[in-house]
Formats: structure tokens, C-alpha cells, sequence
């Protein structure tokens, strides 16, 4: 957490930023400041008047003023119910609307963003960005500001109000006043510290569970449900410990603020009865301030807690915003269409590395294994190669050798350094980004599902292709009649990332959503590495089906699936070392021959 976020309770420009979020509702904004100074003045007239209901008809005998006074006190407290109702209720309405629009913006920003920023930031750390820490916004408005400017305000008139009456009285009244602000500023300042690591430990927490329930295969495959029992224990511990804490200053401040009120209570009723028994004032003055204390000491008590919203409240939104000025999207400047493309693609010397800064050592993908070294900073290294129109290339070699890394530069996942990309003789960084990814279809190793429907997660959601273009593109791949079998066909929830679906169904499932988009360059990522024969048998007939006619790029490790494409390229350490037919590669007698004696002696 930054020292900004620690140091201040409350921070203009920051707090700036948000309230730019409040202008579409400026109007109710300033209505509810209204309400907040209407209800502040009005508070103070019913003691006035109850005063004057014991002084002047209570004590005189006057019944019939006394039941007006009544009357007119009721129906202050009808108004004042009313007008705190709207109050509450517009301002939590405007704290929704804020975060809704917040949270709106702060999506729209995450998923913008290059897949390298997200390869360093943990998911559970933006789960919290856009969940919990939208919420401390929303306390900002529902309970914080203008909770507290209503707050200062009462203090402000009841603190008039009573020493124009009787500043006697007032004086008596506030002698434990500078005790109590000196336990409201020690109790603002512990449970500011509790709040804080409460919100840390709660980024914590849902890093740890993300994490591990995403990797629940890994824990339990290795045994390992004991340990990571053990450390989710230790964060928990640490949480509730923060809560505890916080817990207890609670518990140590409102008793207090208890007992000095009894003891302010106590100095008024004894100076007040000497001084109606001297003349000096009236008991209905006595009755008027027992209830002005009650006003007083309310407030002070509840501006400390109210604080600590306001200061989680900024807290969150600092790192909110951060996240907000996050500038890791990939430009998107092309103004090209993608219509009635023909899919011809060219790599001419390019270069990339997925480090942001091609010149320094550092840390890459998984793919290429962290070299450090200045030579083997680059994942791809003077790529340079040609697709002609409904051609198959093909991309063999070792783990981490790049073939991943062209599929990520040609789909724009990340933006190369040097060299150029083409497609149909167009750089595709001239092409829009969402028509450039229209025009490419890419069928992972990995296949993701969404806990949808199967028609949702093979759409996209996408309401412009219908049901009818599903049916076709999963008769195309071979997969309507495994579909049709299924509990509601296409109307199947397949579960979280398609748990109901074995490794090669899923993977059907992503060839006939690569088809029913139409792409005019479809690229297969390892496709069968991980599936059975038999899958692999359907997977393969349904690879020749979608790429008859159109541009591909097909990774494989199993060479026997790419014996017929048009052009292999044989990858090492980010370059392209030997290219050709099959017959050509197998008589060049290099790395592609021994890959092939390797797989099939």
C-alpha cells in the first residue's frame, strides 16, 4: 500500500477523480446535500420545543397549548422521517451509480490490456480491484462524505444553538468534550491501521483461494491437500487476527464514548438543578440540553468511524485508479476492414520478445524459459516466411523453441520490435484490432469453456450467428452427433471450464467455434498433443474438414499430422533453421529427419 494511501485520511486529488464519477448525477447529488443541511437544522428544534412544552404549558397548566406543541412536534418527527428516508436511500443510489459506472470503466480497462500485464499480475489481486475495493467507493458516498459533512453540520448548529440558550449550561456541558476528541483521534488512528490490514489480508486471501482452487488438479494429484491446507490456515489466521483488532478498538471506544456522556449528563442535571432552584434557568432549559448531549456526543462518536470509511474508501480508490492509468493496452490505431480477406500472410525479419524493452535482460514467457543473456533475450529471431492463399504451414520443433510465440505476433496477442507482419500485403497493425481477430480464428492446446451453454461458449454470445450456423459448422467438424447426445443438446450447461466434456470433446467444441466465425486464417495450437487415438482420429478428420480452402497454421509435435501441408517450418531458439515439403525436409537429412526418426523408430 503507498504512503499516499497511509498518510491520508483524505486526499483532494484523488478524491477528485471519483467525484468526476458523480457529474451524469449532479442533480441528486446536491439534492441529498440539501436534505443532509435541512435535516441538520431541523434536529435541533425539537428540544427547543419540548423545552418550551414543559416550561410554558407543562408547568403553567396549559393543556390545550401543550396537545398543539405535542401536534406540532409529531408531525417534525413525520417530516424528519421522510426526509432521512429519501436522504439514505438517494445517497446509497448514488454510491451504486458511481461504483456501477466504476466498475464499468475499470472492466473495460482490464481486459484491454496486453496479455503480458497480465501475465505478472495475479488474478486474485484484480478480483479484488474489481470487487472489494469498488465497494470502499461506495462507502464513500453511502457513508462517508456526506454522512460526515451532516455530522459536522449537526455539531456545528447544536453547538449554537445550545450556547445562545444558556452558555452556562453549554459550557457544563462540553467539559468532557476534550477528552473525548483526544480518544476519538487514538481510536481514528488504531482502527485505521486494522482497516488497512484487513484489506491487505483480504487481497490475500483471494489470491491464495483463486489460485489454488484453479490449480485444485495439481494440489491433489500431488498430495498435497495438507500442506496447502496449512498455508490457507496461516492467511486466514492473519485475517481474522485483523478483524479481531479492529474488533477491539470498537470495543474500547463506544464504551467510552458511553461513559463520558453519562458523565456530561450527570454535571448538567446536578448545575442545572442549582441553577432552577436559584432562578438562573428553567427546567425545561435542563430538559432541552439533556437532549442536546444526546445530539452532541452521537455525532462525535460516529465522525471517528465515519473517517475510516472515508480513508478505506480512498484507500480503494487509489488502487483502483491505478489500475485505471494502467497504460498496457495494445495500441489500436489501424482503420482497415477485414471483409473478403484472402488469408495471404508474410513474416518479413521480424523480431520479438516479450519483454517490453527489447535491449534489456529479463524474464520472458514460459515458452522460452527466462534466458537472461542478451543473445537469448529474443523469443523469435528474423522470422521470415510466406502463406499463400488457403496454404497449410506448419510449425514443428522442441518446447520453447517459438512456435507459440508466431501464433501470439500474428493474432496480435502481443506486438512485435523489428520487422513486419502482413496480411493480404497490409501490416496487420493497419488493421483494427477487433477486425484483425475476426479474421483469425486460433484453436488452443488448451481449451476454454465458459459455464454456459454449449451454443453460448461456441457463439461467444455473439447474437448475430444463429443456430442453425452452429448446427452446420459442428457438422462440418464432425461433432453434431456427440452434441445431440448430451442431457439438452445445445442447450447444455457444460459446467465450469467444461467439467461435464472429456479433453477431446472440448476440443471439438473449439474447432467448431474457430469454424462458425468464418475466419479467413485459422491457426491450430497444439490441437491433438493432449487427446486420446480415437479423439485424436476425429480431431484430425475435422482438421482437414475446416482447413480445406483456408489459410492455416497448424502447431503439432506429432509430425504425422502435418506431413501434408504445403510448407513445415523447423524452429530452434527462436529461428526458423530449415523449411520445405515433407520429402524435401526428410532429404535435407537435418533436425526435421532426426525429429522424424525420433517419433516414428
Amino acid at each position: 500500500m503507498s504512503s499516499t494511501a497511509q498518510g491520508k485520511a483524505f486526499d483532494r486529488k484523488l478524491f477528485g477523480r471519483v467525484f468526476a464519477f458523480t457529474q451524469p448525477y449532479r442533480a441528486l447529488f446536491w439534492t441529498t446535500f440539501a436534505l443532509t443541511i435541512f435535516l441538520a437544522v431541523l434536529g435541533v428544534v425539537r428540544p427547543l420545543l419540548m423545552g418550551d412544552m414543559i416550561d410554558d404549558y407543562a408547568l403553567t397548566g396549559d393543556a390545550r397549548g401543550l396537545w398543539i406543541v405535542t401536534l406540532v412536534v409529531m408531525a417534525l418527527l413525520v417530516i424528519e422521517t421522510i426526509v432521512q428516508f429519501y436522504q439514505a436511500y438517494w445517497t446509497a443510489w448514488l454510491g451504486q451509480a458511481v461504483t456501477f459506472d466504476l466498475r464499468q470503466r475499470l472492466y473495460t480497462r482490464i481486459i484491454g490490456n496486453k496479455l503480458r500485464w497480465f501475465d505478472r499480475t495475479p488474478i486474485g489481486q484484480l478480483v479484488t480491484r474489481v470487487i472489494s475495493d469498488i465497494e470502499t467507493i461506495d462507502d464513500i458516498f453511502s457513508q462517508g462524505l456526506l454522512m460526515i459533512m451532516g455530522d459536522i453540520l449537526k455539531l456545528v448548529v447544536v453547538v449554537a444553538v445550545m450556547f445562545v440558550v444558556n452558555w452556562k449550561l453549554a459550557l457544563l456541558s462540553m467539559v468532557p468534550i476534550p477528552l473525548l476528541l483526544w480518544s476519538t483521534n487514538i481510536f481514528k488512528n488504531s482502527i485505521q491501521k486494522s482497516f488497512q490490514d484487513v484489506r491487505t489480508q483480504v487481497a490475500r486471501l483471494n489470491t491464495f483461494v483463486q489460485e489454488h482452487i484453479q490449480g485444485m488438479a495439481v494440489v491433489q494429484v500431488f498430495g498435497r491437500e495438507q500442506q496447502e491446507y496449512v498455508k490457507f490456515k496461516a492467511i486466514n489466521k492473519e485475517h481474522r487476527a485483523a478483524h479481531i483488532r479492529s474488533v477491539l478498538a470498537y470495543s474500547i471506544f463506544f464504551p467510552v464514548v458511553e461513559i463520558l456522556s453519562a458523565i456530561s449528563l450527570g454535571f448538567l442535571v446536578w448545575w442545572g438543578v442549582k441553577d432552577v432552584l436559584a432562578g438562573f434557568a428553567t427546567l425545561g432549559d435542563v430538559f432541552a440540553y439533556i437532549l442536546f448531549i444526546n445530539m452532541l456526543f452521537r455525532p462525535i462518536r460516529q465522525l471517528a468511524d465515519r473517517f475510516n470509511v472515508l480513508q478505506m474508501g480512498m484507500v480503494g480508490s487509489e488502487r483502483v485508479m491505478k489500475v485505471l492509468d494502467t497504460d498496457a493496452g495494445l495500441s489500436d490505431e489501424g482503420t482497415l476492414m477485414a471483409d473478403d480477406l484472402r488469408g495471404e500472410i508474410r513474416f518479413d525479419g521480424m523480431w520479438f520478445a516479450y519483454s517490453d524493452e527489447a535491449s534489456s535482460p529479463g524474464p520472458f514467457s514460459r515458452e522460452e524459459g527466462g534466458h537472461s543473456s542478451d543473445k537469448e533475450h529474443w523469443a523469435l529471431r528474423d522470422i521470415s516466411f510466406e502463406a499463400k492463399a488457403g496454404q497449410m504451414i506448419a510449425l514443428v520443433g522442441a518446447t520453447g523453441s517459438g512456435k507459440s510465440s508466431i501464433v501470439n505476433v500474428l493474432s496480435r496477442a502481443y506486438d512485435y520490435q523489428k520487422g513486419a507482419v502482413y496480411l493480404d500485403g497490409a501490416d496487420i497493425r493497419d488493421y483494427r484490432l477487433s477486425e484483425l481477430r475476426r479474421a483469425i480464428s486460433v484453436v488452443l492446446q488448451d481449451v476454454f469453456l465458459f459455464s454456459d451453454t454449449i451454443h453460448n461458449n461456441i457463439t461467444l454470445n455473439d447474437p448475430a450467428i444463429t443456430r442453425a450456423e452452429v448446427i452446420a459448422a459442428a457438422k462440418e467438424v464432425g461433432a453434431h452427433d456427440f452434441i445431440l447426445k448430451l442431457p439438452k443438446g445445445y442447450d447444455t450447461e457444460v459446467g465450469e471450464r467444461g467439467g461435464i466434456l472429456s479433453t477431446g470433446q472440448r476440443q471439438l467444441l473449439s474447432f467448431i467455434r474457430a469454424a462458425v466465425h468464418k475466419p479467413a486464417v485459422l491457426v491450430l495450437d497444439e490441437a491433438t498433443s493432449s487427446v486420446d487415438s480415437l479423439s485424436e482420429q476425429l480431431i484430425q478428420q475435422a482438421t482437414e474438414r475446416i482447413t480445406s480452402g483456408r489459410t492455416s497454421i497448424v502447431i503439432a509435435h506429432r509430425l504425422s499430422t502435418v506431413q501434408h501441408a504445403d510448407r513445415i517450418l523447423v524452429l530452434d531458439k527462436g529461428g526458423i533453421i530449415e523449411q520445405g515439403t515433407h520429402q524435401e525436409l526428410l532429404a535435407q537429412e537435418g533436425a526435421y529427419r532426426m525429429l522424424y526418426e525420433l517419433q516414428f523408430r
